[in-house]
């Protein structure tokens, strides 16, 4: 990739800035009921257009979680996001709930969020439909243009050791309380890694289950076009192609990242068709006044279209042990040197959830988590596929919250002991 491509990009950006500003001016000018032309069709047209102008060429920020309340049975109880852990590629949200009998006795759920380009807010559903039955933990990961160069790099074996460290911290706050772990998508790898490593390790503090959900476990089962990509195009390429430096005045100015603006590009490009037909939509819902489809445009593309920049060196590493080694399944994923060695897990309990039509990870390869744990007792594993659902319906949505979420819950509750 030419190495000025982060540089072009913030002075396209820049440049933009005027169009965007009358572009933004422009709707204003075109809404307001009190412009006798914000009530004709070519007003509602200018004001459509300007919009979708404005929105297609903003940089979004990175979006808020917002979830202020949930109910549990039939009180609504107020919830409050605090930072209990923290280093410098990872804050640890903690969803407090201001109701004490709401925090007794209920077990920690950590929800590993992905680190592929999106913020952890992507997971807000998720978050939402489990508050009533477990106390919540995410992972926030950090944007690495952000991140101080003097913090160092970040590695796939830093994952690995973050994701024990904290799940060392949950368990050390409240003994007797289970800790359960989800990775959603990408952090299934890691997350089964550091729960083998902790258990070979005879550590107490091992969650007591684990759930993968849409994960690349074994690629080559089922293998999607995003895993085919990874086999034909070799590391190489990637290193030529996908890595860039980041630009002043960033805080992370000149660390090498993959950076958010070309990880968009792919996400975007692999259904073209469909994002170009929810833009044509949203013209029409606000020529129309149709203001709730435009709403739900808007909240979905504020998260789509907010992006973050991976450390060249995890982004890399993962591609290589993951996609392009397949380094789990066949035994040969180490961490810091040493091999991990999935039989290790014995007492932690294993779920494993896959989506039908899940274009990005495959059926099968979650799935094939069970075969490489193979000293898992059979009575504390469970593999659910749900019909009807892509890679984004596994972990949000309807069929998420009515069907998934009371098979994952009934799971942790019955292995909430270990053997």
């Amino acid at each position: 990739m030419n190495r000025f491509a982060y540089q072009m990009y913030e002075m396209t950006h820049l440049a933009l800035s005027p169009s965007r500003a009358m572009s933004d001016a422009a709707r204003l000018l075109f809404k307001n009921p009190l412009n006798p032309w914000a009530h004709t069709s070519a007003g509602k047209n200018i004001a459509a257009s300007a919009e979708l102008f404005e929105r297609m060429t903003r940089r979004y920020g990175k979006p808020v979680f917002g979830l202020d309340t949930t109910r549990m049975g039939n009180e609504v109880v107020q919830v409050h996001e605090e930072v209990v852990w923290q280093k410098p590629y990872c804050n640890l949200l903690h969803f407090h709930r201001k109701f004490p009998a709401a925090q007794t006795g209920q077990a920690k759920l950590l929800l590993v969020a992905p680190m592929s380009g999106h913020y952890a807010t992507l997971l807000r559903g998720t978050v939402e439909a489990f508050l009533p039955h477990f106390d919540i933990y995410i992972t926030d990961w950090s944007d690495a243009r952000m991140v101080p160069r003097s913090a160092g790099n970040f590695s796939l074996n830093d994952y690995i050791d973050y994701t024990i460290e904290i799940i060392q911290f949950l368990q050390a706050e409240s003994p007797s309380i289970p800790v359960h772990a989800v990775g959603v998508c990408q952090p299934s790898v890691p997350l089964l890694a550091a729960t083998a490593v902790m258990e070979a390790a005879g550590d107490i503090a091992a969650p007591s289950s684990i759930t993968l959900m849409g994960g690349p476990i074994d690629t080559r089962r089922s293998p999607t076009a995003v895993n085919k990509l990874a086999q034909e195009r070799g590391m190489d390429w990637f290193q030529k192609n996908c890595v860039v430096h980041v630009p002043f005045p960033y805080p992370g100015t000149g660390r090498a990242v993959y950076p958010g603006f070309l990880q968009l590009s792919g996400f975007m490009a692999m259904n073209i068709d469909r994002h170009v037909g929810a833009h044509l939509e949203m013209f029409n819902h606000l020529v129309d006044g149709d203001g709730d489809s435009a709403e739900k445009h808007r909240e979905f593309y504020d998260e789509y279209l907010a992006i973050m920049d991976l450390d060249a060196e995890f982004y890399l590493e993962t591609v290589e042990k993951v996609f392009v080694e397949h380094a789990l399944p066949k035994g040969t994923f180490k961490h810091r040197g040493a091999s991990v060695d999935l039989a290790a897990i014995r007492k932690c309990a294993l779920m494993t959830v896959e989506g039908e039509r899940d274009d990005i990870s495959g059926v099968g390869q979650t799935e094939a988590a069970h075969d490489l744990c193979k000293n898992i007792l059979a009575k504390r594993r469970k593999h659910h596929l749900q019909l009807s659902v892509g890679h984004y319906g596994v972990f949000n949505g309807s069929r998420f919250r009515n069907e998934i979420v009371p098979e994952m819950c009934k799971f942790m509750t019955a292995t909430g002991k270990k053997p």
